[in-house]
């Protein structure tokens, strides 16, 4: 068969290597900031677990040997002096090893077994593999020796502290070849169904299939998009647990949820060569709005938190989606979103509204996603301008949809709403230079250094044009080499790596661009394009970013930041004419 293009080489220290679907990676980070000398099985389910650590071994000594890794989307290999060991997947659940000078060992990443914790290691005399099974995952980890030498086994039926797993090495011909299976409780014994060669080509085709049609748009100008797009494709898990329906995690590292606005981020650049995808992505947390019509604040494998909530950005990020859909919704389809984005903006006007308010209010600034952002120093229960922009917006698509649905009445009376609570907006917060927060229950007022007082940007056309130019301004004052400081770097409060308090992130630069754009503030709006692209094109995908050095901070392989990559990225394929 022919091979498939390859795609972009990565590290797997920033990015792990995993497949569409798939709950586990192939990466050396095996908890937050936890880096481990080998490459390990690190399974989501259940949370983020280090299962089974992948050792290379010297084919005669046995010992650990060095190697160097090479990873590109469909192939992750291992390369030493002897030789190379080569890892690809067969399917979500199953990858193939193959090695040729070196040997390989298959090792529990946990020593210690107890009642409740850690991995048990046995022979399946049933399907003639050796299985881990993992109190932490809830799953079993099949190994089957396809070709080769099984050297060793250790630990078999062992309790307590053991040393489990098995050694594999080459037969007199020099190759071996081994597969892994993620699995519940039993299954046939495996038996190939291609050869290494195949699976590895088939795996690099799928990626390569999903490219083209999520950046069909990308060429030498774009040089991050087809990376962008693999951390999208790799960070995608299929339904299971209390993940609905194939979901985009924020990453296979320890971000490994979706949080409740970040998805709206994925969805908009899938949209329009990934529609069904797409619109997964952005009814994921819906599936789990409760009954006072909030949404979740993240949802995965295992748990649904409702401790807090998220921004109400989901009427924004609906009117953006839909016109990238290559078709558009069906009635049924808009009905749906529109009863589900009907209940959420009820819930932010009921349950967030004070007696005799005008204004709703965020909790604590992880309802913001701001989560520590220097708005939130005076006081946690606060009145904030975004959060009153983001519903006027919401109300906004409410109109739209109703209009479309042919309830009228309904669509009168989401406008009128929108324009009240602008206007109360405008009269409360407004200060002539800047817009205030206000406790919600003190009444007193303040302002901060925070790019968070400036996102009612995001309002856009809808904004005096006064009000917007001021703005504009502002957000200036906030771009560094590298995009938009979340804190002026002059603040008192700013700090490097202080999260929501100075790095850049992603989604801020998404709604103040398009804002900004919307307004018509367009020279600022391209100049902050330009600089987050080549943010990324030069650090990568991280979480944040330092703001004066580029540098990118935290979880190295985010996908909301990928997704605006690639929304920014397209953009201005578009405008250029390319």
């Amino acid at each position: 068969m022919t091979a498939a293009r390859s795609g972009p080489a990565f590290s797997v220290h920033d990015i792990p290597f995993s497949t569409f679907g798939s709950w586990f990676d192939i990466s050396p980070v095996i908890a937050e900031k936890t880096y481990a000398e080998d490459l390990h099985l690190v399974s989501h389910q259940n949370g983020m677990h280090g299962v089974l650590r992948l050792v290379p071994l010297h084919p005669t000594a046995g010992e650990r040997a060095e190697t160097r890794i090479e990873a590109t989307p469909g192939l992750l290999g291992w390369i030493g002096e002897t030789g190379r060991v080569d890892l690809a997947y067969e399917s979500p659940d199953t990858v193939r090893l193959r090695g040729s000078g070196l040997g390989l060992g298959v090792r529990a990443a946990a020593p210690d077994l107890t009642p409740f914790s850690g991995t048990y290691f046995f022979h399946d005399p049933a399907a003639g593999g050796h299985v881990f099974t993992s109190y932490e995952t809830g799953r079993r980890y099949r190994v089957t020796v396809l070709t080769g030498t099984l050297a060793e086994v250790a630990g078999d039926q062992a309790l307590g502290r053991a040393d489990r797993g098995v050694t594999v090495t080459a037969d007199p011909d020099g190759a071996w070849e081994i597969a892994i299976e993620e699995l519940d409780t039993a299954r046939p014994p495996y038996t190939p169904s291609a050869c290494f060669e195949e699976v590895r080509d088939a795996a690099a085709g799928a990626f390569a299939a999903f490219v083209d049609a999520v950046a069909p748009w990308r060429s030498s100008a774009t040089p991050a998009a087809e990376l962008a797009a693999y951390v999208l494709w790799s960070a995608t898990v299929r339904p299971t647990g209390l993940v609905t329906r194939p979901g985009v995690l924020m990453s296979k590292h320890w971000m490994d949820k979706v949080w409740s606005w970040d998805h709206c981020f994925n969805a908009l650049a899938l949209a329009p060569g990934s529609p069904g995808l797409a619109l997964d992505q952005f009814h994921l947390p819906f599936d789990h709005q409760d009954a006072a019509g909030a949404l979740p604040d993240s949802v995965t494998h295992s748990e649904v938190l409702h401790n807090f909530v998220k921004p109400p950005i989901h009427g924004w990020a609906f009117g953006r989606l839909r016109r990238r859909l290559p078709k558009p919704p069906t009635p049924e389809e808009l009905s749906c979103v529109y009863a589900r984005l009907e209940r959420w903006t009820d819930f932010w006007l009921t349950a967030r509204r004070a007696p005799g308010a005008q204004l709703p209010h965020y909790q604590h600034g992880n309802d913001s996603g701001w989560d520590n952002a220097t708005t939130f120093d005076p006081g946690r229960v606060v009145v904030t301008a975004d959060l009153s922009a983001f519903l006027v917006l919401q109300l906004h698509e409410l109109a739209a949809l109703a209009a479309e649905l042919g309830k009228a009445d309904a669509s009168r009376r989401w406008t009128a709403r929108a324009a009240e609570l602008q206007t109360a907006l405008l009269d409360q917060l407004w200060t002539g230079d800047r817009f205030l927060a206000r406790g919600a229950g003190t009444g007193s007022t303040w302002s901060s250094a925070s790019l968070l007082d400036l996102m009612p940007i995001a309002l856009g056309e809808h904004l005096p044009e006064e009000i917007g130019g001021t703005l504009a301004d502002r957000i200036e004052a906030h771009l560094t080499p590298y995009g938009l400081a979340t804190e002026l770097t002059t603040s008192p409060h700013y700090l490097a790596d202080g999260y929501w308090r100075g790095p850049i992130w992603a989604p801020a630069t998404v709604l103040v661009e398009d804002g900004l754009r919307r307004a018509g503030h367009t020279r600022l709006a391209d100049d902050i394009s330009a600089r987050f692209r080549a943010l990324c094109e030069a650090h990568g995908f991280a979480e944040n970013f330092d703001a004066l050095t580029g540098t990118g901070l935290r979880d190295r392989a985010y996908t909301w930041t990928a997704s605006s990559y690639l929304l920014l990225a397209e953009a201005h394929a578009h405008r250029s004419g390319r």
